[in-house]
């Protein structure tokens, strides 16, 4: 597979800050095996600064539980490659925030880090919003460390124009 064009991205981030500009909404992103590439692709639209709050980049644990409040029972229970985590990130920025919305991203991009339980392509998403909307999602995506990041931002991006509706 290959990475997700600049266009495709740029098209999505447009659709999502449409949809965040229609209700007046902020959004805060939660990152870790993108490294802020959500971030950084949302904010290169001109005026972002209308819908988009802030971003964590949270690659290590430490800055998970330090920046995020993501319990460390549920990195030690579940990892920090999990839908628990992924939940636990996106509610954390929620609380971290003054955004209506948030994404979470987290993730094996490779090409090192993988397990049989946990391969390399292993990202998992969630979704929080301000009136207590949670949603996660898991899938296993293939190709190299770039192709699994671009499509990764791809699919959280999608996940909450979906959301949103």
């Amino acid at each position: 597979m290959a990475r997700v064009s600049d266009e495709e991205l740029l098209q999505l981030a447009a659709e999502l800050s449409g949809k965040l500009i229609a209700r007046g909404w902020m959004l805060a992103t939660a990152e870790s095996c993108t490294g802020g590439w959500a971030g950084q692709l949302l904010t290169s639209l001109p005026g972002s600064s209308h819908w988009y709050e802030r971003g964590f980049i949270t690659y290590a644990n430490a800055a998970k539980i330090e920046m995020l409040g993501v319990p460390e029972e549920t990195l030690a229970t579940h990892g920090a490659v999990s839908e628990e985590t992924a939940c636990a990130m996106a509610t954390g920025a929620l609380a971290h925030s003054h955004a209506q919305a948030t994404l979470a991203i987290s993730g094996i991009a490779g090409p090192g880090g993988g397990t049989p339980q946990k391969p390399v392509g292993l990202v998992c998403y969630g979704w929080a919003l301000a009136d207590g909307t949670l949603m996660s999602s898991i899938c296993r995506l293939d190709g190299d460390r770039e192709e699994i990041r671009s499509r990764a931002v791809a699919a959280a991006l999608r996940g909450l124009i979906e959301l949103i509706g």
